[in-house]
């Protein structure tokens, strides 16, 4: 097994992933529900609602082709959500229930 560093997709898949009241909200099968702002991100923060909702989901991450963005789940996990890395460095973690830290 690879070093969880190594791990580039993810085992939860994807359920839904929409913009919603300034934020990309991302539901996974498991129930967890990952959430950052829009506001912090420069090409996110610049789009229109219809751009923001036609996101592309890989088993690596979430691509706007509107935007011309791209952000791997391995960031989010990390907490960076734009290019420049300065990010709210709660990370995605610190928003997880408290049942999924384990998961982690």
């Amino acid at each position: 097994m690879l070093p969880e560093e190594d791990v580039t997709s993810l085992v939860d898949k994807v359920k839904s992933a929409v913009y919603q009241d300034g934020q990309i909200v991302v539901g996974m099968e498991s129930g967890i529900e990952i959430r950052f702002p829009v506001a912090g991100n420069p090409r996110l923060s610049n789009g229109r609602p219809e751009q923001l909702n036609n996101i592309d989901v890989s088993p690596f991450g979430l691509h706007w082709p509107d935007l011309d963005e791209d952000l791997s789940f391995r960031g989010l996990r990390e907490g960076t959500t734009d290019r420049a890395d300065h990010a709210d460095r709660e990370g995605i973690a610190a928003r997880l229930p408290p049942e999924a830290e384990g998961q982690r």
